[in-house]
């Protein structure tokens, strides 16, 4: 749970005179909604210096704050019914003061100017920053609420009520005590705007990390209940040498084996002291035909077998590569590294494209580089990058690279042409694929390579993960050998 930050009384005094030094005899011009309790408002003074207001209970915070117009547009948000309320009230009209209710978080910002049919009004902003409490209120020259951000309960918080500040218990006031040392030729709102960012920059960080967890938890968990389904499917077919040994005794035994029930009993042949057993057969089967039937059996068994071993191989190489995937996320959460926690969370970032030498469109996150032998080699630099690389720019003839052991780039050679690739290329490809992979700090690396058509992507998988149909290996050095740059 996010720490509520509770703001100090002379934080609020001190931000005060600050905000009327600066404002006070300014005109109202544009209120810009940043998110639902956050807004910033346009003062026209001279520099880019506008009022920044946020009643998030957890952050509930007042200072000025330096942005380019661009940029507040840029981040503002379709304005909600209270912003279009004041926007139409207050525009043109001027800021006459700032005032701080005694003993209490809370400032006011008092209007005056005349309306559309040149009567004289006077309005209030009350920016109210009481943690749980925090809200922001318009109120007429009576002080009356006519309008709130948020509904708030208590004597004087409900719209036609005069307002006064929530009430609260003596022992429950707000320390005196300043909070924040500044820096020489620091202002407060500088102060305050720095630590804002650094909050806003923690609660995105966490919530990207969160996300990223629950992604990697979700895949980790399917390929968990597919190994699963898989052990389950080879115990339903059974032990494929047990039905070839009661087939075979039952051709062994067609013309002596007994009836007993729903079963024949035969002479086990396979046991030194031949002892009787029974085979379970269908009814109305004879022993040929009941021994077709476990044959038949055998033969599923045995090819189930083959196909789920392989199957489940390649489950768990990919749960052991999410679990290495794993350890990075929690490596980047510790360090701080929003791209990487954004490539686990898939962040969303625009995919910029670019003409390579050869004419193909590729990622502008792939390296490019021209092999000793003239062919291009694309090297990934992301997981989704990879993704990209590998199924939307590479072709079926194209050779893929990656390294055997640990997570890394995917490597692609073009091969538009449909040449055969030459061993030197093939090598300093290899080598690629070494280098940019967790495995570079290794003396040799192996290196798994195919066609892109033996490259499959499993529903579901996470970001740069595949398995192949077929390939081969070969063992190299991680290094970048002095290729040509076709990217540069």
């Amino acid at each position: 749970m996010r720490k509520l930050r509770n703001v100090n009384l002379a934080e609020v005094r001190a931000i005060r005179i600050e905000l009327e030094a600066e404002l006070a005899g300014q005109r109202f011009g544009k209120l810009f909604t940043l998110s639902r309790l956050q807004f910033a408002v346009d003062f026209r003074t001279p520099g880019s210096t506008y009022l920044f207001i946020s009643i998030e209970p957890a952050s509930p915070e007042v200072y000025l704050i330096n942005r380019r117009l661009r940029d507040l547009e840029r981040q503002a948000v379709n304005p909600g019914a209270f912003a279009v309320f004041v926007q139409k009230r207050l525009t043109g009209m001027r800021l006459s003061s700032v005032d701080q209710f005694d003993a209490e978080r809370v400032l006011a910002f008092r209007f005056t100017g005349t309306d559309e049919m040149g009567v004289d009004r006077s309005y209030s902003l009350i920016a109210q920053l009481t943690g749980r409490s925090a809200n922001l209120f318009f109120l007429d020259g009576n002080s009356r609420i006519i309008e709130a951000v948020r509904e708030t309960k208590g004597i004087g918080q409900n719209i036609g009520d005069v307002y006064s500040p929530p009430s609260r218990p003596a022992a429950d006031r707000p320390d005196e005590a300043p909070a924040i040392e500044l820096k020489a030729g620091e202002t407060l709102s500088q102060r305050l705007d720095e630590m804002h960012a650094a909050a806003e920059h923690a609660k995105r960080l966490r919530s990207l990390a969160v996300t990223a967890r629950n992604k990697l938890k979700q895949q980790v968990a399917k390929l968990e209940r597919l190994a699963a389904k898989l052990d389950a499917d080879l115990a339903g077919h059974g032990d494929a040498e047990k039905w070839k040994r009661y087939g075979d005794l039952l051709l062994a035994n067609a013309g002596t084996a007994k009836r007993r029930g729903e079963n024949y009993v035969v002479v086990d042949y396979y046991d030194e002291s031949m002892p009787e057993v029974e085979v379970a057969a269908g009814e109305n089967m004879s022993a040929t035909e009941a021994a077709e039937a476990y044959f038949k059996r055998y033969t599923k068994a045995r090819n189930a077998a083959e196909e789920i071993a392989r199957r489940s191989a390649e489950v768990e190489s990919e749960l052991n590569v999410l679990r290495s995937e794993a350890d990075r996320l929690e490596n980047a959460i510790k360090e701080g590294d929003e791209s990487t926690i954004a490539e686990f969370a898939d962040d969303k970032r625009p995919e910029i494209a670019q003409k390579t030498r050869s004419g193909g469109e590729t990622s502008s996150f792939a390296r490019s580089f021209i092999s000793s032998d003239g062919f291009e080699i694309l090297v990934g630099k992301k997981a989704k990058d990879n993704d990209h690389l590998s199924f939307r720019i590479a072709k079926s003839l194209d050779l893929w690279m990656h390294a055997a052991d640990y997570p890394g780039s995917h490597v692609v050679i073009r091969n538009p042409n449909r040449q055969e690739i030459p061993p030197r290329t093939l090598l300093e490809a290899a080598q690629l694929a070494a280098f940019y992979s967790q495995g570079r700090a290794q003396t040799k690396a192996a290196v798994h390579y195919t066609q892109k058509k033996f490259v499959n992507k499993p529903r579901g998988a996470a970001p740069g993960l595949v398995s192949l149909a077929s390939f081969k290996t070969i063992l190299v050095e991680p290094r970048v050998p002095e290729l040509e740059r076709a990217d540069q």
